[in-house]
């Protein structure tokens, strides 16, 4: 499987604390894991699918795409709070 990080997930990513990195990192591993753990979109998104997980007491929201054609590619799209989570991802 192939991982490719988005440049909007990578700047969320890289403002993460070091017990922040913990949780993402525990939560981006169970998707490389079992990549249809997270809930599928509908409409404007219905390309996206995102996994919901608990990261210091707070509820983060990881936003990725799954490609199944030649190869699996996991691309991680965007990693943040349910505050404007989607309507950043519409723009």
């Amino acid at each position: 499987m192939i991982v490719i990080k988005s440049p909007r997930f990578e700047r969320a990513y890289k403002k993460l604390h070091a017990n922040q990195l913990v949780d993402a990192n525990n939560a981006i591993a169970k998707v490389i894991e079992k990549p249809d753990i997270g809930e599928q979109k509908k409409g404007d998104l219905g390309y996206l699918r995102v996994y919901k997980f608990s990261m210091v007491n707070q509820l983060t929201l990881l936003g990725y795409y799954l490609d199944e054609n030649d190869e699996i590619v996991l691309t991680l799209i965007a990693i943040g709070s349910h505050e404007n989570f989607y309507r950043d991802l519409k723009n």
